[in-house]
């Protein structure tokens, strides 16, 4: 199979992704689309690593992968705490804590 197609796939799913995050208004939703957008760039990496011979976007993949774990934990535990003061999963409403 022809590496292009994988960066094909690659800038699909970084645009499904990016369309997401300015469309929806639910936290949950948002947030998978941030971790779509993620893999999506991870699966570039690899690509390009994988055309150019070397480890470099595989390692970088693999701290990408690491840093987006971390960033689940913390988000969910946002999501989680403005649902329980709101009752809701909306953006809008995460907004409204700054008042």
């Amino acid at each position: 199979m022809n590496p292009v197609n994988y960066l094909y796939l690659s800038a699909l799913l970084f645009t499904i992704g990016a369309a997401g995050v300015v469309i929806r208004r639910n936290a949950i939703v948002v947030f998978m689309c941030v971790e779509l957008m993620l893999n999506a760039g991870n699966l570039a990496l690899v690509t390009f690593s994988r055309m150019h011979g070397n480890l470099d976007g595989q390692i970088v993949a693999f701290f990408t992968m690491v840093v987006a774990a971390a960033e689940v934990v913390v988000g969910l535990a946002i999501i989680v705490s403005v649902y329980r003061s709101r009752h809701s999963a909306s953006v809008d409403d995460a907004a409204l804590m700054k008042l």
